[in-house]
């Protein structure tokens, strides 16, 4: 999600791009002040997030509403920014050195950098107690050199979302298991009239699921860790990715116009699975809820399957490729911010927010309120995970990981070969 989204994440209509939810404040406010504090002791926070779609739009000013009638000294301007908008103003203030209070992370090397530059609260010590409550995995992203500098409030996989009846018109009897049954599956799928899978080709991020899993499931869950510290992707895993890549690719097996195409909005990835266009989507614990926003709800012909393993490969279906969402604190945050990271993550919320479908628990035992099949299939995948890849636009730098979007998109495409991805990608990492 060019990542977030992944992020990936929470990915927003482009056409709510800049919007504001109800209470938000100014963009800039007092990032980067003296600590939000004014006259007879108020303290003002500044809250920027991405929660622009539904539930999360509404629930986002409930939480803030609640933490202010219980705290009474403090104001929360919040600002809600469609992910792409948000990165990108992220990226401006990271560089003019002044973020806000509160604000969402992905971890990974985009968090590493804003830490690097001294613009982000060690946590360690003021979340010990919040630790001891989440789940393990859920914190990796936000740990460097063994210090904590971010609190998550979901985590999930990306695995296949399916429409059972137009697999069931395809002939296609289970989720395939391996890569050669998948591809036999899209070749069933095509030869029924229907569209295989729905892919946000203008958004690239949607494509990068693919080389990075088929890597993974090629040469195993630490492949990107090996290839990170090395700083170098022309392992023949890494050409033999993309190399399975081609062979869907060549199939032809995205929508109509697939390379204009966005994610969330009408007529895009989601909006194609959700009202019954397509058959699946590579997609995160988030893409049910923004098929329903998008205007589709499969319901009960909604189903997931993980990716695939590769036949003779080392890796399995039990290493997961995915993120989630976290919150941060700029350096020097009022304490008043790390309560309200408490109070977001407290039962009552936790419940609201994994019960609504919004986000996939990260509260040990909270994944009690998850009713619908497919998600309790992505929280006992994540619950058994052997290893976990936090999508790579955000786990590396951000030129590598918009290097890997750029140069997998160009690989679908046909305007790149595998061997060419991998150097682009070695490039961009060693230019770091």
């Amino acid at each position: 999600m060019g990542i977030a989204s992944p992020s990936r994440r929470s990915f927003l209509s482009a056409a709510s791009a800049g919007a504001l939810v109800a209470a938000a404040g100014p963009l800039l406010g007092a990032c980067g002040n003296d600590g939000g504090s004014g006259a007879g002791g108020k303290v003002t926070l500044e809250f920027w997030n991405i929660a622009t779609t539904e539930p999360q739009k509404t629930q986002y000013p409930k939480v803030v509403q609640a933490f202010q009638a219980a705290n009474p000294n403090v104001t929360v301007r919040m600002t809600a920014l469609e992910n792409e908008a948000y990165k990108a103003k992220m990226t401006a203030q990271t560089a003019s050195g002044k973020l806000p209070d509160i604000f969402v992370s992905w971890g990974g090397g985009v968090l590493k950098q804003q830490v690097e530059a001294g613009l982000v609260e060690d946590l360690t010590r003021r979340a010990a107690d919040l630790s001891a409550t989440l789940n393990p995995l859920s914190m990796d992203a936000y740990r460097l050199d063994g210090k904590l500098y971010g609190v998550p409030y979901d985590m999930g996989m990306v695995g296949f979302w399916y429409n059972k009846k137009l697999f069931a018109k395809a002939g296609v009897k289970q989720p395939p298991a391996t890569w050669s049954a998948f591809l036999d599956a899209v070749r069933r799928l095509k030869a029924a009239g229907v569209t295989p899978i729905a892919l946000a080709g203008k958004e690239k991020w949607p494509g990068h699921y693919y080389w990075s899993y088929l890597a993974m499931r090629i040469g195993g869950g630490a492949v990107f860790k090996q290839a990170e510290t090395s700083r170098d992707f022309s392992a023949p895993v890494f050409v033999d990715a993309g190399r399975r890549l081609k062979e869907l690719a060549d199939l032809q097996p995205f929508q109509q116009g697939y390379q204009g195409a966005g994610y969330p909005t009408p007529g895009g990835q989601a909006a194609l699975m959700g009202t019954g266009r397509a058959a699946m989507e590579l997609m995160g614990q988030w893409a049910p809820s923004v098929q329903e926003d998008a205007g589709g709800d499969l319901g009960a012909d909604l189903g997931f399957f993980p990716f695939p393993t590769v036949e003779g490969g080392k890796g399995t279906l039990t290493e997961v490729f995915g993120g989630g969402n976290g919150h941060a604190l700029r350096k020097g945050a009022p304490k008043e911010a790390m309560d309200f990271l408490r109070f977001f993550l407290n039962a009552e919320n936790e419940r609201m927010f994994v019960s609504s479908g919004a986000f996939m628990p990260v509260v040990k035992g909270a994944e009690s309120a998850i009713t619908d099949p497919n998600r309790k299939q992505v929280a006992q995948a994540m619950t058994g995970a052997t290893g976990f890849q936090l999508f790579l636009d955000q786990a590396f730098a951000p030129a590598v990981g918009q290097q890997v979007n750029d140069s997998v998109a160009e690989l679908i495409a046909d305007r790149a070969t595998p061997e060419q991805v991998t150097r682009a990608i070695t490039q961009a990492a060693r230019t770091q």
